[in-house]
This record gives C-alpha cells, sequence and structure tokens, in this order.
C-alpha cells in the first residue's frame, strides 16, 4: 500500500504520496510528476498501459521493477531507499538517457539557438554564445562517451567476476561532474547580456536549456545516489579475500599529500567547508588572487575539478572531519 501524508487545503483534503509503490497505478505517477515521463522512456516503457500497476507495466515491458521504483521516487524526491538495484537495468537507463542527451536535447536546442540568435558574424556576441554551446556539447558528449566506454565496461567486467587493474568507482565518483553548471553559465549570460527586440524564439531556447539543466543535475544523482553505491557493493562482492576496495582507490591518496604545500591543504579545507574565495581570503589574509591561483594549482596537482570532489579528498585524507561538514 502506498505510503501517504494527508494535510488540509481550505475545505479539501489533498493526499500526498511519500513513496511510490508497486501496487500504484503507472499513470497516477505522471499525474503526480511529470517527469517521470522521462523515466518510462529511458526505461523503455511504451506508452498504451492503461490503469495498469507499476509492477504489471515492468513486467510486461520486462523491466526490473525494484530498479524502476528506485529511479521513479528518486527522481520525484521521494523515498528511494530499500530498493534491490540491479545494475544491468541500471546502465540501460543511463545509456538511454546518454543518448536522449546527445542525440536529442542538445542537437534541438543547438538549433534553437541558431534560429534566435545573429551568427553571421563571427566578430558578434551571438557568435562566442553559439561558440560557447558547442564547445560545451563536446564536453558532455565526450563526458557520456567515456562512463559508456570506460565505466560501464567495466562494471560489465566486475558482473563476469573479473577485477579490472587500478580503476574503480570511487575514483569515478570523485571526478564527476553533472554537466550542468556550463548551461547555467550560458544562460545566465545570455538573460543578463544580450539584447534583442524579439525574444520568443530565444525565450524556446533557454525554456529548453532549463529543462537540460535540470535533467542532467537529476541524471547525476541518479549516477550519484544509486549507480555509484551498487558498483561498490559489486567490487567489494568480487574483490572479497584480496585488497580490501578501499586501498585501492584514487592514485592521489597514496602520495598526493606530500605534493600539496601546507597553504593548499589550508585552502583545501576551507573549500570543504563551503567558503567562498574571498571568504577563504579574508580567513588566510590573502589576496583573492593568491587564492585563486593556490586552488588552480591544487586542480592541476590533484586533478579534482569540483568543491564537492576537494570534500571528498578532505575527508578522505583527514584534512577536516565529516561532522564539520554541510551535507545539505
Amino acid at each position: 500500500m502506498s505510503k501517504t501524508c494527508t494535510f488540509a487545503v481550505g475545505y479539501s483534503f489533498v493526499v500526498m504520496k511519500t513513496e511510490y509503490t508497486l501496487q500504484d497505478k503507472m499513470r497516477d505517477l505522471i499525474d503526480d510528476n511529470n517527469l517521470i515521463l522521462l523515466v518510462l522512456s529511458r526505461f523503455g516503457i511504451h506508452f498504451g498501459f492503461g490503469d495498469s500497476t507499476i509492477a504489471d507495466v515492468c513486467r510486461e515491458n520486462d523491466v526490473d521493477c525494484p530498479t524502476f521504483l528506485a529511479v521513479a521516487n528518486l527522481i520525484a524526491g521521494k523515498n528511494y531507499t530499500g530498493y534491490s538495484v540491479s545494475l544491468p537495468a541500471l546502465m540501460d537507463y543511463l545509456k538511454r538517457a546518454h543518448t536522449y542527451f546527445s542525440e536529442f536535447i542538445l542537437p534541438g536546442i543547438r538549433r534553437k539557438l541558431i534560429e534566435a540568435l545573429n551568427c553571421n558574424d563571427v566578430n558578434d556576441v551571438a557568435f562566442l554564445i553559439l561558440k560557447f554551446y558547442d564547445d560545451y556539447t563536446v564536453e558532455i558528449q565526450n563526458h557520456m562517451k567515456h562512463e559508456n566506454d570506460v565505466v560501464f565496461t567495466y562494471v560489465e567486467k566486475l558482473l563476469h567476476g573479473q577485477p579490472t587493474g587500478r580503476f574503480n568507482i570511487a575514483k569515478y565518483s570523485v571526478a564527476h561532474d553533472n554537466g550542468s553548471q556550463k548551461l547555467k553559465e550560458l544562460k545566465d549570460i545570455v538573460i543578463r547580456h544580450y539584447r534583442q527586440p524579439n525574444n520568443d524564439q530565444l525565450n524556446s531556447a533557454l525554456y529548453d536549456i532549463i529543462n537540460c539543466e535540470n535533467d542532467l543535475i537529476s541524471h547525476s544523482e541518479i549516477e550519484e545516489r544509486l549507480f555509484v553505491p551498487a558498483v561498490m557493493k559489486l567490487e567489494e562482492s568480487v574483490l572479497t579475500g584480496n585488497e580490501p576496495v578501499q586501498d585501492k582507490t584514487p592514485e592521489y591518496t597514496a602520495g598526493s599529500m606530500a605534493i600539496l604545500s601546507d597553504r593548499e591543504k589550508d585552502i583545501i579545507k576551507c573549500v570543504a567547508r563551503g567558503m567562498s574565495n574571498k571568504e577563504i581570503a579574508d580567513k588566510l589574509f590573502l589576496s583573492i588572487h593568491t587564492v585563486t591561483t593556490h586552488r588552480r594549482n591544487i586542480t592541476a596537482k590533484l586533478q579534482i575539478h569540483s568543491p564537492a570532489g576537494l570534500t571528498i579528498y578532505a575527508i578522505m585524507n583527514n584534512l577536516v572531519d565529516i561532522a564539520d561538514i554541510n551535507l545539505q
């Protein structure tokens, strides 16, 4: 039975499901959250399921039901724990999502930008906006190709009981980036700085960019909260009797501390605590320029680009205590 909470609105009552379950009707999930439409597509579930339950629809479409429920609940911001995730089913889902981004939504946004912007003059800002987008598209497509070719191949070998070299999922997780930041930057640049009299076409492109940005964030959540933990469990199972997995994780954990200066370690501690460059500069009595230079050097040494990655690094190397980190 679905778990619900009920509260009064005026003279009526609204029932909010806190978790989708096997007995729920699939059409009710779509009514509750239209993002489930993307989930259906990426699991290869066909429309026309009438009033069938989630269990029936998954069975008819040969979809692993616990994996579907884990993804659907996570996407909708509901309780997704307690479901046993099938890695083959989840990888199929992620591969379909990669195809959607690379072959459908990103090229579609580009077509709209070309229609909305005057890109005839290479010296015009419109040309630079389109180039920014094209560079981003190549970057995200390469990222997803790497996941398809390297990460998923690694997991497939593990599923056959084959440990593979020094690569492991923790290394992937630390360096993982949802790819949405540059889309947000592009959106902000256009909204704040690009002037043109007719905004209808541009508004449509921006709307798609915003949806894509949110979709990428959601996609990354699935990878980090469902895929990575499931692979870690698989690694532990496959490597039983060998070196502990944590002893073989990111190469930087063993030797990189020695190449960091004391000042760089201080800055990593500040980053892990969520401080901005200005706050770090004030705390350490440095200029913002000096902090920026240190952060650039840290990135070059560790090959970790995001604050989230540096936070994990700081915790794993005992620079900060996890209790001091705001995980919200």
